[in-house]
């Protein structure tokens, strides 16, 4: 019975997941933040996780519930798994530093598998490496199951920011002190999501981190403090700078997709001419899903393929006389793959753990009001709307997101006066293609708080 009951909440939660998806209009997905690109993560899944160095050593710490509170059940814990690699560790002795490594909204396996900068640095400092996951991601649940704990509105309350840095505030001080490291420096590590905390974890405990690298962090993209259309500009940017042609090919193909979808049959039709592998039920969401296709490529352009170049060299060098949704596909395929049909739930799937944790993650704290602007953008009008964003995450979670919560916890309005005058030894770091630079820091605020850039990165 208790199977038979589990199943259902889980379906239950799917089908709210999928419908919320459904109803919310012509609201396009929020572009996903994490260190590695989606087709990356899936990647390391098929070649298998467990060909992972000897040298990566797992435990699991029995992490409190709630470090802000003394009801009963704020002392309930739970297993959080930590990953450490002591093989370059120049020893207690030494005062070695000890970089560690935050994990963000997905399972720790990929980021030990496809971040290379701890293993790449820690013989040049004989650093120890520690590698944190999140609670609520992974092997780290309270509670159970992951569906379980989010179908639990007493438990989920436990999944914030604030909570994911004291779980690693604690795991800290317990490896420091289990290793007989009181002076060995600790230099917190992220990278986009992860990097926000690495750099609210440095202004929250300087008593445990010496220092702070942020990468890809956008902790300005909060509260009005960057421009809502910051994200897709530079997307647009990227795509007109790598090809002229490319760009006014899928700036036009939103009319093109909106005409075809009027006719009588014209979402068969495009649905034949994508090759979905369910019939279209509105044109939306084939636009969702060519939004997040180019929003992808941006994000996450890194060589040795450069899957922006490929989109737009699959667009540009499609058979002379193809019409523009004939190159739109053509770009689709030159990413993904000629497969058999395309799911317009590729980045949406309910049942992802990154798509489901950080569905609520952003329906409480982590409010990021990103829209699509007019002007010479090669996207549609869709500008973030704040009154149905609310009313969507009240329909799936009975909560109200509280846009202003995470400026209030951690600061941003006059962030540079601010951080000029208590924070040091953060380094920002952006690759100014990456659209989530739009809400990162670019500029030095002191000697200490740095911001580091690469034009093309």
């Amino acid at each position: 019975m208790d199977l038979v009951r589990h199943s259902f909440h889980h379906q239950l939660l799917l089908f709210s997941l999928i419908s919320l998806s459904y109803v919310s209009g012509t609201q396009f997905s929020l572009p996903r933040l994490g260190a590695l690109r989606r087709t990356i993560r899936n990647k390391l899944d098929i070649e298998s996780i467990s060909s992972l160095s000897k040298d990566f050593k797992t435990f699991f710490y029995s992490q409190t519930l709630d470090h802000f509170n003394y009801k009963p059940e704020s002392f309930t814990s739970f297993q959080q798994r930590y990953v450490i690699n002591s093989k370059y560790w120049g020893g207690a002795n030494t005062s070695s530093p000890i970089l560690v490594y935050f994990g963000a909204e997905e399972s720790l396996d990929y980021d030990l598998s496809g971040i290379g900068f701890l293993t790449d640095n820690a013989p040049r400092f004989k650093a120890l490496l520690v590698y944190i996951e999140h609670r609520f991601y992974g092997k780290s649940i309270p509670c159970g199951s992951r569906e379980a704990a989010l179908r639990n509105a007493s438990i989920r309350g436990y999944f914030t920011s604030a909570q994911a840095i004291a779980d690693y505030a604690a795991i800290i001080l317990h490896i420091k002190k289990t290793f007989f490291a009181k002076n060995s420096p600790v230099i917190v590590i992220g990278g986009s999501y992860g990097g926000m905390l690495a750099a609210w974890f440095r202004l929250k405990y300087p008593h445990v981190a010496l220092g702070a690298l942020a990468s890809s962090a956008p902790i300005l993209y909060f509260d009005e403090l960057a421009p809502h259309v910051g994200y897709y500009a530079i997307v647009t940017k990227d795509f007109k700078e790598t090809s002229e042609s490319c760009y006014e090919t899928i700036r036009k193909s939103w009319d093109e997709i909106d005409k075809v979808a009027s006719k009588s049959n014209g979402l068969s039709i495009l649905s034949m001419k994508f090759k979905t592998c369910e019939k279209l039920k509105r044109s939306f969401d084939l636009k969702d899903f060519l939004d997040s296709i180019y929003s992808e490529v941006a994000q996450y352009d890194h060589p040795p393929s450069y899957p922006l170049n490929m989109i737009c060299r699959g667009i540009d060098g499609a058979p002379k006389g193809t019409d523009i949704l004939g190159r739109i596909f053509a770009g689709v395929v030159a990413y993904m793959g000629n497969n058999s049909c395309y799911d317009m739930n590729e980045f949406n799937r309910p049942n992802d753990e990154t798509y489901i944790g950080w569905r609520w993650q952003t329906c409480s704290e982590m409010v990021m009001p990103i829209g699509h602007e007019n002007n010479d953008s090669m996207f549609p009008p869709s500008p973030f709307n704040l009154t149905k964003f609310i009313r969507k995450c009240k329909s799936l979670f009975g909560v109200r997101p509280r846009p202003h919560w995470v400026t209030t916890y951690y600061g941003g309005h006059d962030l540079k006066l601010i951080l000029h005058r208590f924070a040091s030894n953060i380094i920002f770091s952006n690759g100014l293609r990456d659209p989530y630079s739009s809400g990162g820091v670019l500029e030095n605020i002191s000697d200490s708080v740095v911001a580091v850039y690469t034009v093309n990165g």
